[in-house]
Parts: C-alpha cells; sequence; structure tokens
C-alpha cells in the first residue's frame, strides 16, 4: 500500500499526461524535472546564509552553494554535510534540491554545500566523481574561510547522488579525500548491473522505472565495463570496511530498493555504524515532494537528528 499522499502525487502525474522520463529526449526531460518543482516542492525555509560559491575543478570550475542553518551561531565553524543532488546523473542542479538542503541545515543545525556536478550526456562518467571529489577536497581545504568545521565533514546525497556520496565515503577511508565522519545515503544507486530483483520488479506506474534507471545508466556511462567499476557502482567494492557511520533510506516502491537494502547490510557486516530506515509505503523521489507529501517533512527531520548527534558525537 501507497501513503495516500503519495497515491495522489502519481494520480496527479498520470492525469497531466506527462509522459515516462525515458521517452524524452534529455532536454525535454530536464525541462519537465525542472517545471514539476513548481508542483511538488514546499516553499523554501528561510536559512541564517545562502550563497553560490565555485571550486576549482579537473575541467573548469564546478558551481557550489552553501547553506547556514537558522539560528546557527554567527560566525561558528559548523559541521558540514556536502550534498550531491539525484536525477540520474543526467537531471537536476542547485536549485532543484535547494528546499531540501535548506531543510536539512535548518533542522541539523549545520552548513550544508551543495554541488553541481557535471553529468550525462554531455560529461560521461567518470566526470561526476571527479567533479565531486575535487568539490569535497576544496571545500575541506577552505574549511576556515567557508565557516565549516573540517573534523566534521559529512557526505550525503539523493539517488544519483547517494551514490557519488557513497564513492566519496570510499574515496577519503582509502586516503584519497579528507576524513569524513557521516553519509546520508537516500535511495542511492549502488549497482549498475541491474542484476538485483526490484530492478526488475519495478517496470511500470512509478516515476522511477526499470526503463527510466536504464535510461539514465546510458546516458552516464561510457559502456558496459563501467557497470562494475567501484566508482559506478559502490557495491562492488571489495570491502566496505572503514567507511564512516551511515543513514541508509531505501523505499519499497523502487527499482532501486534492493541493492540499497544490500548496500547498508554490506556496511554492518562490514563493522560500520549504519542506521537504515525502510519505508514500504514511499516511492523514489519523495523528499522533494513535501508539498504534497507530507512524509518528506518527517523524514527530513528523522534524518537531520540522526546527522545532528552523529555530529555531536565527532565534536
Amino acid at each position: 500500500m501507497l501513503d495516500p499522499d503519495t497515491q495522489s502525487v502519481l494520480d496527479l502525474i498520470k492525469a497531466s499526461g506527462r509522459p515516462p522520463t525515458h521517452t524524452l529526449s534529455v532536454a525535454e526531460a530536464r525541462g519537465f524535472f525542472a517545471a514539476s518543482r513548481n508542483v511538488l516542492a514546499p516553499p523554501a525555509p528561510d536559512v541564517a546564509l545562502s550563497r553560490d560559491l565555485t571550486a576549482p575543478g579537473p575541467h573548469g570550475e564546478i558551481p557550489l552553494r552553501l547553506y547556514r542553518g537558522a539560528g546557527t551561531p554567527i560566525g561558528a565553524n559548523l559541521p558540514t554535510l556536502i550534498y550531491f543532488h539525484g536525477g540520474g546523473w543526467v537531471l537536476g542542479d542547485l536549485d532543484s534540491h535547494d528546499v531540501v538542503c535548506r531543510t536539512l541545515a535548518n533542522d541539523a543545525g549545520c552548513c550544508v554545500v551543495s554541488v553541481d556536478y557535471r553529468m550525462g550526456p554531455e560529461d560521461k562518467f567518470p566526470a561526476a566523481v571527479d567533479d565531486s571529489a575535487a568539490a569535497v577536497a576544496w571545500i575541506a581545504s577552505q574549511a576556515d574561510s567557508l565557516g565549516i568545521d573540517p573534523t566534521r565533514l559529512a557526505v550525503g546525497g539523493d539517488s544519483a547522488g547517494g551514490n557519488l556520496a557513497a564513492v566519496m565515503a570510499l574515496m577519503a577511508r582509502d586516503g584519497k579525500l579528507p576524513n569524513l565522519c557521516y553519509q546520508l545515503l537516500i535511495y542511492p544507486v549502488t549497482d549498475l548491473t541491474g542484476s538485483q530483483l526490484s530492478f526488475q520488479r519495478i517496470s511500470q506506474g512509478l516515476p522511477l522505472t526499470t526503463a527510466t534507471m536504464l535510461w539514465f545508466r546510458e546516458h552516464y556511462v561510457r559502456g558496459e565495463a563501467d557497470h562494475t567499476d567501484w566508482r559506478a557502482s559502490p557495491l562492488y567494492a571489495t570491502t566496505l570496511e572503514g567507511t564512516p557511520p551511515a543513514f541508509v533510506l531505501t523505499v519499497s516502491h523502487d527499482p532501486l530498493a534492493d541493492e540499497g537494502i544490500l548496500y547498508a547490510k554490506r556496511l554492518e557486516q562490514a563493522g560500520v555504524r549504519v542506521t537504515h530506515l525502510h519505508m514500504s509505503d514511499q516511492i523514489h523521489g519523495f523528499i522533494t515532494m513535501g508539498k504534497l507529501i507530507r512524509a518528506a517533512t518527517t523524514t527530513l527531520a528523522t534524518m537531520a537528528a540522526h546527522m545532528r548527534d552523529t555530529f555531536a558525537r565527532a565534536g
């Protein structure tokens, strides 16, 4: 059974006649994705500060947006979540997840820095990974000027962004990036082979289906060899041992459900402290739909509370 709010959203999408993403051109899909914000996203909450920045990257400047949560101490170096937006490595930008980042900054009493990494099909894998890693390294190096605490850095993201966050956590574990204290993985992509049962099961009637994921994959990777590269599919990392504490959110009505569940289990088996929240009545993407799906607000608050607690432990 779906949350009644979520069912109403699905009914609204069907009534609007919006075509499935995988039947669209990239430009059309980006247009629909951007337009949906006006319908689905709640008003942006006020934060203490929001400003746009750029970080140097391997192929040019990387746009960032920094938020300081409302009520946070002026001049204090805050614990910080570096956030990577979802959208299948094809859709999304700083604006698409503005409300999510503002909400997390306010609810967790922290700083959030959102990263606008390069996407496919213009820039294929590993461009998004390279930009994400460059952004994490630069943010850590500029901690004092940005007003953040470099000893309490976290990474997070939803869907494709959750994939990038997991990869950043592995890179930090391996000493290729500054130390991280937390990873927030919101219905993450962890296995691009499509071998999990839920990937085959979710075939129609939802915003994200098997066909849509295949469309995203085609626009992101260079070929089949990339499917099992751990930087594209972190489930294929040799071990997850030594990565930072994690919060993993999965939802049943999602082709990515099983790979997210399996990733949470592998984290636990590797000795990583992990909190796994599974919601049987939700769809992929719901956290950006808080205008119509009330559970989005409460779920973000839950994740923020857990992150606040982890930051306090790390401090």
